[in-house]
Formats: structure tokens, sequence, C-alpha cells
């Protein structure tokens, strides 16, 4: 492994990002090992191996490994069965499976586990943690259970070491009101000296403290005990005694648990990751991990993985690249081997509520809001209980049994309503004269997967329908079995068999006709019949409001059935996005567009809500700065976007049969008698005078020209401000042009070298970056 790639910059940033990292992993390294009943040498050892060997090796760059507050709990267990060199065996043998598993390509499948079990687990943990540490917090020791640490708490708080919890307790109040101190008023030294304060991690201050504390005080209470060197006790791992079967679980659940932890760690730090630093592989950074754990077992050092509070804290402090996790390594090495009185002074108590405050963090509450919107909570929950009454292996294996079970009754969930259509209104067309009143017309819409279980749900609601009238039957469903379709099928003959008429309109197109002919294979995909993002002129609306389509209608009408429509099918799609929006818009462009009612910018983008910020107006114009005609409406949006928002980039997006450009290519002459119109128009002028300096294209017509050259020169407006040009120059704003041609619904790109427009590349670069091909700096 070379650092050819790091430039002169790196090292700069990655020098004081390692002192952070170090500063954090010391005393959580310290605090893990306590909590996991293992020698407090085998956190420093883990912490050691885990910043070098699996920061050389690993795949994500700025992940920083070693040992883990998730995995405590197994440890400690293991340590108490099989006994502390043993369990050096198992870490080591648990590296190895996970180089296998890394061999083996599958770091992806480990992301496959729920997310609400993953943060399950880790609430689970941080309970456990939290019921053990109190106790050594109030100067007891821990029980083997944590419904024993329960039972004796209340003994325990009556029979307290006054000094214990007075150095616990301080320890807290540091941890809690360190990241809360004033960065500092009005410069100067004040505001100076906040931000060094701020940068130095909280735990380092907090143990420091109550290190310091006791020795001067002269308390005597229960300290740190460290070998004469770092190896001066080791012992070759010995294999562990017990059944076989058992063994082999408890090196799965180390591999398993320690790489889930890991990669879903990494996949974290992924997205903050600064420009410049590659993506995570997950395949080499299981390899890195299995690597660090065997050499951590050998050596006698706990369990490795990826910590996320770690991690954090070194992209935090400004990394570059993997170097900040492999010199925090050696600092720690450093320390261990130099220091060695110093952290024989820190009290137990300290590093006890430590793991007690980090243990509180576990337990996100946020987390259970983001599920609840998901509808996971159940998983999370159900895991967060097994871990803590059944065990980690169980209470994980529980919240799996639990999301299995959601899962698919999602896949098996059915709605089914039945509502009467709206009456015929009276006045009938002349066609219509003289026949007979029609029917009362019933709708029944089916929605989700029709299989033999939803069979008694929607027999029960055709019975609801009346014999003789004519239904209208909406099979919105993903998948039907053959018991469905012969409950459906027999309904309909047997209710057209009593004068009733049923049309069945399916969204997936065939399900129902191809099973009457005995062709249940998978249908192709279609279009849904709601087609959300047509004209209303296009729907279908027979099954909503036939009336609808009669002739008089008034666009009011349409609107509010619009509104209806949306309430009925798409406002709980996208409620979940619209609560996470609603009071804060974090926006990835700026969108620069025609009022042209035919250009939709979320159609030809793929967006949603919240991902465009979107400025319209009558042939997408920018006003040029200083202008003689003044108007600030454009100007506003794109200070506020930049400025407020914080967008990186702003596109112009053009498109053909412009009414704007049409009438500037007439001169004007078409809008004299709409004053206000006209003025705006005259922020095109800088277009026609650049289209009439070109030379025509054989086979373009003229207002195309106009159209496309139109895009070109209001991106050369925007960089007339002086401000948005030296962002664009710095690179920290990014111009894009784009044009609609109508007639073909495809959207070109703008190639500024060529000064013409191309198709849009197939697929994007793998940097993540745009190409400088495209990009307008």
């Amino acid at each position: 492994m070379t650092f050819k790639t790091l430039n002169v910059s790196i090292p700069r940033r990655d020098l004081p990002a390692s002192f952070v990292v170090f500063l954090v992993a010391i005393p959580l390294s310290l605090g893990i090992a306590v909590a996991s009943g293992a020698p407090i040498a085998a956190g420093l050892i883990a912490a050691i191996v885990g910043g070098v060997v699996a920061g050389l090796l690993g795949g994500s760059p700025l992940q920083v490994s070693g040992p883990a507050a998730g995995l405590t709990v197994i440890v400690a267990s293991l340590v108490q069965t099989y006994g502390w060199r043993a369990t050096c065996t198992i870490t080591a043998f648990a590296g190895l499976l996970q180089l296998a598993l890394g061999a083996a390509r599958v770091a992806r499948t480990a992301l496959a586990v729920s997310p609400a079990v993953v943060h399950g687990m880790l609430a689970g943990v941080g309970v456990v943690l939290v019921l053990a540490q109190a106790h050594v917090v109030l100067g007891g020791r821990p029980q083997h259970s944590p419904l024993s640490n329960v039972r004796e708490l209340p003994g325990q708080l009556v029979s307290s070491h006054s000094q214990t919890v007075m150095l616990g307790l301080l320890t807290i109040a540091v941890l809690l009101t360190w990241e809360r101190l004033p960065k500092g008023v009005n410069g100067g030294l004040s505001q100076v000296s906040g931000t060094a304060l701020r940068w130095i991690p909280a735990p380092l201050p907090a143990v420091a403290l109550a290190t310091l504390t006791a020795w001067l005080l002269g308390w005597d209470t229960p300290r740190v005990d460290l070998p004469g060197t770092l190896l001066g006790d080791w012992h070759a791992p010995a294999m562990p005694e017990g059944p076989l079967p058992e063994i082999v679980g408890a090196v799965v659940s180390v591999a398993v648990v320690a790489a889930v932890e890991s990669l879903l760690c990494s996949v974290a730090i992924d997205r903050k990751r600064p420009p410049g630093v590659p993506r995570a592989d997950l395949d080499r950074e299981l390899l890195g991990q299995g690597a660090a754990n065997a050499v951590s077992g050998l050596l006698g050092g706990l369990p490795i993985a990826g910590v996320i509070v770690r991690s954090s804290a070194n992209v935090a402090a400004g990394a570059g690249s993997r170097a900040s996790t492999v010199m925090h390594g050696f600092w720690v090495l450093v320390l261990a081997l130099s220091c060695g009185p110093v952290i024989e002074q820190v009290p137990l108590a300290a590093l006890a509520a430590l793991l007690v405050v980090l243990g509180v963090k576990m337990i996100d509450t946020a987390r259970v809001r983001d599920l609840r919107h998901h509808r996971e909570a159940p998983a999370y929950f159900a895991t967060l209980v097994g871990v803590v009454l059944l065990g980690l292996g169980e209470g994980v294996l529980l919240g799996i049994g639990v999301s299995a079970v959601m899962a698919l009754r999602r896949l098996t969930s059915l709605s089914v309503r039945v509502e009467q259509a709206a009456p015929v209104p009276a006045q009938a067309s002349a066609e219509t004269a003289g026949a007979q009143a029609p029917a009362d017309r019933w709708h029944v819409i089916v929605e989700g997967t029709l299989t033999f279980l939803g069979v008694p749900k929607v027999t029960k609601v055709l019975q609801q329908v009346p014999a003789g009238s004519s239904v209208d039957l909406d099979l919105n469903v993903d998948f039907m079995d053959h018991a469905a379709f012969e409950a459906i099928h027999e309904w309909r003959v047997a209710h057209e068999r009593q004068g009733g008429r049923v049309d069945i309109d399916e969204v997936h197109e065939g399900w129902y006709e191809r099973a009457v002919t005995g062709d249940m294979s998978p249908p192709r995909k279609s279009s849904p019949s709601a087609r959300w993002w047509a004209p209303w002129a296009n729907r279908r609306r027979r099954h909503e409001a036939p009336d609808l389509d009669a002739p008089d209608v008034s666009p009011s009408a349409l609107l509010l059935a619009g509104v209806r429509e949306y309430h009925g099918r798409t406002a709980r799609l996208v409620r979940p996005i619209m609560a996470e929006l609603a009071f804060e818009q974090k926006p990835e462009h700026l969108f620069i567009t025609c009022v042209d009612s035919r250009v939709v910018p979320n159609i030809i983008t793929a967006s949603g809500p919240g991902d465009l910020f979107i400025n319209r107006n009558v042939g997408n114009l920018v006003p040029r700065f200083g202008s003689r005609t003044h108007d600030d409406s454009v100007a506003a949006t794109v200070e506020y976007a930049t400025n407020v928002l914080d967008i990186k980039t702003i596109t112009v997006c053009g498109h053909s049969n412009c009414g704007a450009m049409a009438a500037l290519l007439a001169g004007g002459t078409e809008v004299d008698h709409l004053p206000a119109l006209s003025r705006w128009l005259k922020h095109g002028n800088h277009s026609l005078a650049r289209f009439l300096a070109t030379e025509p294209e054989d086979g373009v017509p003229p207002l195309t020209r106009l159209c496309q050259i139109n895009v070109m020169q209001q991106l050369d407006n925007l960089l007339t401000y002086p401000w948005l040009r030296n962002r664009v120059e710095a690179g920290k704003l990014e111009l894009v042009g784009l044009y609609l041609d109508l007639e073909s619904a495809e959207v070109n790109i703008l190639d500024r070298s060529a000064q013409t427009f191309v198709p849009v590349p197939d697929e994007a670069p793998d940097d993540d970056t745009t190409d400088t091909a495209w990009a307008l700096s």
C-alpha cells in the first residue's frame, strides 16, 4: 500500500485529524475493554491494530476501526463462557471467516439486514451497557445479566460509594456540557479559545478531569490496571473448550456482527466523504476487517469493527485519506508504550460513566421516528427487547423474524373498497334521448397482492354489490394466484347471469384476461392507468367521475377533480417525504425554465418533492447584471438558492417552439399591445443579436436555432453577476444547459466546447463528478 496519490495538502489535514481521533480512541478503548471483562491492554491493542492494519488494507479510506461498543455484550459473554485466551482464538477465527466472506465478494449481502434490526441491536446493546456500567459508577460490580443488574440496582443505590459516584457524575457532567461550550463572540481571543476547546473531543477532558480530581484529592477508588508493558503478560491464544456447534456459533456471531457494523459505518461515512476521496470498496473493507481481527486475536486484542464515533470525528476534523487512520494507530501505540503509569491513574468510574453516556446515545430516539414513518418500528423494538432479555444473537434473530413477517404481510397486503359511482346527470345527450335509464353503477377497487389469503376479504366486499347493477372492477394488483382468479371469475359469471354487467380494468394489464386462457406467467410491465403525469384531457376518468367528460365542464372543476385524485392516489405516497421536508428544504439544483405548460421539470428530470428549486419565466430569461430594463425576480431567486440554500448547480432549460423566441424573431410586433411582456422580452435582445451573428445551419429551422442559442446566452448572462462568476471560477458552482425537444420528448445537454446540444450520456462518470465536457465552469 503506497501513498503516491496523497498531495501536499492532505498530510496537513490528516496529521491534526489523526490526533483528534487518537484523543477519542483512548478513553473509548479503555472503557470498552473494562465493559467487556477483558484486560485493559486488549482495548489498546485492538485500537492499534484497527488503525494500522484495517486502515492500510480496508476499502473505506476515512473509516476508523477499533474496539466497538456494539460488540461488548458478545465479548463479555464469551469471556465468561470460555475465558479470555479462548475468546482471542474466537476473534482470530472470526477474522479468518471475514477474510473468506470478503474474498467471496458478499459484502453487500450484509447490507440486506434491515436497518431497523441493526439500530435495534445497537439500542439493545446501549441498554445493556447502561445497566451494567451504572453499577461501576455507583462503586459496585455489574451482574451477569441485564435483569440481574435491574434487580440489584436499588441495593447498589443504597450502598453507593460517594467518592466513586462523584467521579462518575463529574465525568458525565463534562461529557454533556463540553459540546455546548460557546464558540466565542466578537472574534478575538475568546472566539479562538472557544474554537480550540471545541476541537478537543469531550471524552478526553472528561476522563482527564476525573483522573486529576482523584489524584489531587487522594481518593481511594478502583483504577485501571495495566501490565508492565503492553504485551508483558501476553500468552498464546487457547482453543475454546465446549460443544463444537456453540463455538462455531460464537465465531459466526463475532464475524457477522462486526462485519455488518463495519459495512454500515462504511456506507454512512462514504456519504460524508469530501471531494477527491474515492468511494468505499465494501469487499476490500471486509478483507481489511478480517485481517485486523485475525491479527488482534493473535496479539490478545478485542474484536475490531468500524466505529461511527471515531470515523465521524475523523471526517469532521478534515481527514482526506487513510493516512489519518493509520497515524492514529501509531499514536495509540506510542501512548501505550510510554505512558502506562499515567493510564493507570484513570478511575474505572470515569470510564464507566463514559460508557453510560455512550450507551444512552446508542438508544437513538430519532431513529424510532424515522422507522415509524416506514412502519418498521416493531422490528426495532423486538430486536431491542430481545437483546436485553435473551441475548444479542437471539435478539437479532428475533428482529430478523419480525422483519420477515412484516415483509410477508406487506407482500400479501390487500386493500378492497366499494363505492357507488356518481349518478348520471339529468340532462341526456341527443344520442341517449329516449333510451332506458341505466342501472346503478358501482365501483370496486382491489389493490395490492391478490392471493388465496385475500379471497375472503374480496368476496365479502363483492357481496355488497346489488344484483343486476353495473360494476367497474379495478384490479390494481401486482400478482393474482389461481384461487383468487377463480373466486372473482365465479362471482362475475353469477353477477352477469342475474342481469348485471362487470367491466374489469387492470392497472397491470393481463392478470385476469390471461388467467381466463390459462396463461399465468407474469405480464409485461405497463403504465398505470392513473397516469398522474398526463394532461387532464388524456387521463381515464370514467371510473372517478364520468360527468367530467362533458364538453362544458369548467376548468375549476377539472382542477378540483385533480386535487381529489391527488388526495385519493398520491398524497399517501408522498406524505412521508413531505413530512421530512415540512420544516426544511434541501434542493440539489436551481432549475430555470420557461412557463410553457408543456415543460414539466420534475418529469424530464425524474425528480420529486424537494429536489429542484425552480424559477419559471417567459422564455427562461436571465436579466444581465446592471440591465437597463430593471428586474430583480430572477436575481433574487439565484441569490437565495446559492447563498441561503447553498445550491451547487444552476440549470437553464429551453425548449422547442418557444412563443417568447417566436416573438423575438418577429421583432416584438406580436406583443406590442402587451406592455409588461414587451419590456420583459427586451432581456432576450442579446440572444437575438447572437442568433443574427451566427451562420444558419442546414436543416435547422430559425426558431429552433434561436431557442438553443437563447439557452447559451442565458448561461452567459448568469456570469455577468460578479459574485456568481467568482463562485463558478472557484469551482463552487456549476452551470448546465438543457434543451427539450417537445416533438420527440428528448432532452439534450449543452456541450460548451462545441457550442451545440448533444444527447445526455447514458451513464454518469464513476467518480460521481460531472464530466468537464458537459460542465460550464
